[in-house]
């Protein structure tokens, strides 16, 4: 695997649904780390809330106090007060699950050696990295002390104001001269509720490289103590500017998804923020472009001379010329760049993971090219073939060139045209053959393929259809995560 390969959300490789491209460093140390804050699942035991992590194909977790461990245990409450018995129960339950408990927050440290050491060998018997907590500044020598001793790490939390630690400036101010052990849990949406911007704090902890981990957030509004979670990316809180802020930092760590809005369905919200993290992530990950095709096209499989570059770069069918373009490579997840132009009534189509060429209609996934929105259902330019509709028209008048950005992450599938998001694809929705899933994951409509799209291929060739119409393609461009 290319060793610049950027964030990991939650599985091994890429067997993610919306959580993927781990970045490596040269030593292969996983840098960005995405699970949840199981208090996003509050109204639920801890067991339920390592299950939806789980569902949610996700591999970490951070632990808060005070949660019922199971439904079977309604009782016990997770901490670092339960009973050697029933620590080994929360750890049997996240090995059978590959759920990693990573951070355990926000609890008290008291300026109390004996009750901090309860969090501590808690923490160092759980495996967990860091303790999250807003501990008072006089207990801060002791905790210094102590995260040394047990190289375990210490972020200082930041609720909304009044709290203690609202302000990023206090948390500098309290850091300075201390371990690199001790620093921030920077909750984005506490700093928007607070009237921070969250950015600029960003910016502000990460000079000082004080930033350990994140509670992370998007809300609908800036300065509001009572903003409610939104999915990331769709709300105030620069989502995407903080993640772009953090790879030019070189940030390592563990973000934890705390969302603390509609309590007892809100899966549907967290996996829109898991897919918005990897792909964001995807788009700012340190590989590199190449060329989809050589020049001389030795890098294709179609009939000879039936397709050629001409003197300006652009790619065509020649007048002889017929039948689909291929890679000879295979590709499984990816971003893929083009620009294509299509004539009045223009047809064609890109085609992603062919798993099998000689069985292709069947085997491919069609991103389609048409000169028009008014064709068949699933049809029109933008849509997955037969199984899924652009949310917007974004394509401009037959005969000028637009520009897909075609996205492959396991079971998610993005496109932008001409810089429009109008497609956001789980495959893993799509469970029947012959059959789109029922609204609302999809049109619940009849589709041509004999596979469920579930079970499609997840690598293949990449091709470019010849449908009997001009078709002019330039621009070619791809960065592989395989």
């Amino acid at each position: 695997m290319n060793k610049k390969m950027k964030v990991m959300v939650g599985m091994l490789a890429f067997a993610l649904c919306v959580c993927g491209l781990p970045k490596a460093n040269a030593a292969g140390e996983e840098n960005w780390k995405l699970g949840m804050q199981a208090y996003s699942f509050k109204e639920f035991t801890f067991f339920e809330a390592v299950d939806k992590n789980k569902a949610l194909e996700m591999k970490y977790i951070e632990a808060y106090p005070g949660q019922k461990l199971s439904k079977e245990k309604p009782d016990v409450k997770t901490g670092h007060n339960m009973s050697s018995a029933d620590r080994k129960l929360m750890l049997q339950k996240l090995s059978e699950s590959g759920v990693k408990l990573m951070n355990y927050g926000v609890v008290g440290l008291p300026n109390n050696e004996a009750e901090c050491r309860k969090v501590f060998d808690f923490a160092r018997e759980m495996g967990i990295e860091t303790i999250v907590s807003e501990p008072p500044e006089d207990a801060l020598d002791l905790i210094e002390k102590l995260c040394e001793e047990y190289k375990i790490n210490m972020a200082i939390h930041n609720h909304p104001k009044p709290s203690h630690y609202w302000d990023p400036d206090t948390v500098l101010k309290v850091c300075k001269g201390r371990s690199k052990r001790i620093g921030a849990c920077a909750d984005t949406g506490h700093w928007t509720r607070s009237g921070v911007d969250p950015l600029k704090a960003i910016k502000k902890l990460g000079a000082a490289k004080r930033i350990i981990s994140f509670h992370f957030k998007d809300l609908n509004e800036f300065g509001v103590r009572n903003a409610h979670d939104v999915p990331w990316g769709t709300g105030v809180g620069q989502a995407g500017a903080i993640l772009a802020e953090l790879d030019r930092q070189k940030f390592k760590g563990v973000f934890s998804i705390e969302y603390e809005h509609n309590w007892l369905n809100s899966m549907p919200e967290i996996s829109k923020c898991v897919a918005f993290f990897r792909k964001t992530a995807a788009g700012l990950s340190d590989v590199k472009y190449k060329r989809l095709f050589r020049k001389n096209l030795s890098n294709t499989i179609m009939e000879a001379g039936s397709w050629a570059f001409d003197a300006d770069g652009v790619l065509a069918p020649t007048p002889s010329g017929h039948g689909t373009i291929w890679t000879k490579e295979r590709y499984g997840n990816f971003i893929l760049e083009l620009d294509f132009k299509v004539p009045e009534k223009g047809n064609s189509g890109v085609f992603i993971r062919g798993a099998d060429l000689k069985n292709w209609i069947h085997t491919t996934i069609e991103i389609q090219i048409h000169a028009t929105t008014d064709g068949a259902r699933h049809g029109q330019c933008g849509a997955v073939y037969d199984c899924l509709s652009p949310s917007k028209d974004a394509t401009r008048k037959p005969g000028e060139w637009n520009h897909y950005v075609i996205t492959c992450l396991d079971n998610k599938i993005y496109i932008n045209l001409n810089g429009e998001d109008i497609i956001d694809m789980d495959l893993n929705l799509w469970t029947e053959a012959g059959k789109n899933p029922d609204p609302p994951a999809g049109p619940g409509t009849k589709n041509k393929f004999r596979y469920a799209y579930k079970d499609m291929a997840r690598e293949g060739h990449i091709g470019f259809q010849y449908h009997g119409n001009p078709i002019w393609f330039k621009n070619l461009k791809i960065k592989s995560f395989d």
